[in-house]
C-alpha cells in the first residue's frame, strides 16, 4: 500500500538516522519518530496505529528485540509489520530478529531504493492480509447469522408442529414448554454420569431440548372420539391410542425421506416419539423394550412426561402436588424408569418444581381446554 495514508513509525536512538529516514520517507508516507523503545511502544499503541515499524536494535533501555517481542505479544499491535533496520549484520542477529516476528531485516548502511521497495512490499502484504481478515470477519458474521436463522426456523417449525398436535389433545397449554425444560434439566444432571456422558454432550442436550416438543406429534392421527374422550378408554380404544407413538415416528421418517437426507435435530425426535412410552421393566409400548434397549432420549422424556401429567389438571383427574409426584416417580424406580435417572431427578426435583411454576397454565388456558377448575 504505497499511499499518503500509510504511516511509518521510525525507531532509532540516533538523531541523524531519524533525520535520514524521515527525509527518505516523507514524500510518500506519514512519518512518526521515536528515539527510544518506551516511546516506540506508546506510539505503536496510539490511534491511529502505524502501518509499519522500522526498528533499530541497539538502543539504550529497551532494545529493539524487546520492543518487537512486546509488539508481537500485544493483540492490538501483533499484526503491525516490523522491519529491523540495524548495524547488527551477523546471521545470528538476523535469525533472532526474524524469530521474534519481524517481516524483514535490513542492515546499515542502507540502500534507499531497497528500503523503499521492501517497505512498499510489506505494506502491500499487510493491506492484502487486512482485506482478507475483514472479508473473513464478514463471512463469519454472515455464517453465524444464517446459522441462527436456520436454528430459529427449526425451533419455530418443531414447536408449530407440536402445538398443532397439542390443540387436539386435552392436555394443558404449557405442557410442551415444561417437558422441554424438564428434559434439559434432567439431561444436564446426568451429563457427567459414566453411563450417559457419551450421549449427553452439550450439543446433544440442545438437540434434545429442540426435539422434546414432538413427543406426542402422532396424536394428530388419533380419532377425536378416542383422543378427546373425557372418561376412561376401553381396552380397544387404548390400543388405538397407543399407536400415536408409531404414527409420530413414521411421520418424522417420511418428512426426512421427502427431504432426501437425515437431519441431526430429528434423530432424537424420532426416538422420543416412538419410545417415550416404553418402561424400564419392559411393560411399556409400542415394542416392549426394556432397560438400556430404550434410547436415552426416550427415557428422559418418559420421566419428564409422567411428572408433568401428575402435576397437571386433566379431565379424568385433579392435579397432584409436587411431593406426591416425586413419591410416585420414586416408586417407579427400576420398574417404570431408569434407576439412575430417578436418582438424578431426586437431586433436581426442586428445579422441576421451579420449571412447573414458571410455565404454569393460567386459568384461562385451563378453561380453554375444557378442564374443570382445580
Amino acid at each position: 500500500m504505497n499511499s499518503p495514508q500509510a504511516t511509518i513509525l521510525v525507531v532509532d536512538d540516533t538523531p541523524e538516522n531519524l533525520e535520514l529516514m524521515s527525509g527518505l520517507l516523507k514524500d510518500q508516507y506519514r512519518v512518526r519518530v521515536a528515539n527510544n523503545g518506551e516511546r516506540a511502544l506508546k506510539l505503536a499503541a496510539a490511534h491511529p496505529a502505524p502501518d509499519l515499524v522500522l526498528l533499530d536494535v541497539m538502543m539504550p533501555g529497551i532494545d529493539g528485540y524487546e520492543v518487537c517481542r512486546r509488539l508481537k505479544a500485544d493483540p492490538a499491535t501483533a499484526g503491525t509489520p516490523v522491519i529491523f533496520l540495524t548495524a547488527k549484520a551477523e546471521i545470528e542477529d538476523e535469525r533472532q530478529g526474524l524469530a521474534l516476528g519481524a517481516v524483514d531485516y535490513i542492515t546499515k548502511p542502507i540502500s534507499p531504493p531497497i528500503v523503499l521497495a521492501r517497505i512498499k512490499t510489506h505494506l502491500e502484504l499487510k493491506a492484502a492480509a487486512d482485506l482478507l481478515r475483514n472479508q473473513n470477519t464478514v463471512l463469519e458474521a454472515e455464517v453465524q447469522r444464517r446459522t441462527h436463522i436456520i436454528s430459529a426456523i427449526q425451533d419455530v417449525t418443531v414447536f408449530a408442529m407440536a402445538s398443532l398436535a397439542e390443540t387436539r389433545d386435552n392436555e394443558t397449554g404449557n405442557h410442551l414448554r415444561r417437558t422441554q425444560h424438564y428434559v434439559k434439566c434432567l439431561a444436564q444432571a446426568l451429563q457427567r454420569h459414566p453411563r450417559f456422558a457419551q450421549v449427553l454432550t452439550h450439543e446433544n442436550i440442545e438437540l434434545l431440548f429442540k426435539s422434546a416438543p414432538l413427543h406426542d406429534i402422532g396424536k394428530v392421527g388419533i380419532p377425536d372420539h378416542i383422543l378427546l374422550k373425557p372418561g376412561k378408554l376401553t381396552p380397544e380404544e387404548f390400543e388405538v391410542m397407543k399407536t400415536h407413538t408409531t404414527l409420530g415416528f413414521e411421520a418424522l421418517v417420511r418428512a426426512e425421506e421427502a427431504l432426501g437426507e437425515r437431519l441431526d435435530f430429528l434423530a432424537f425426535a424420532k426416538q422420543i416419539a416412538l419410545s417415550h412410552q416404553e418402561k424400564w421393566d419392559g411393560s411399556g409400548y409400542p415394542h416392549g423394550l426394556a432397560g438400556d434397549d430404550i434410547p436415552v432420549a426416550a427415557r428422559l422424556m418418559a420421566l419428564a412426561d409422567v411428572y408433568d401429567a401428575l402435576i397437571s389438571q386433566r379431565v379424568y383427574k385433579p392435579p397432584f402436588d409436587h411431593l406426591e409426584a416425586v413419591r410416585i416417580i420414586s416408586n417407579g424406580r427400576g420398574s417404570h424408569f431408569d434407576p439412575d435417572m430417578v436418582d438424578a431427578f431426586l437431586q433436581v426435583k426442586d428445579d422441576f418444581r421451579a420449571i412447573a411454576q414458571r410455565y404454569e397454565d393460567t386459568e384461562d388456558e385451563v378453561m380453554a381446554k375444557g378442564l374443570p377448575a382445580a
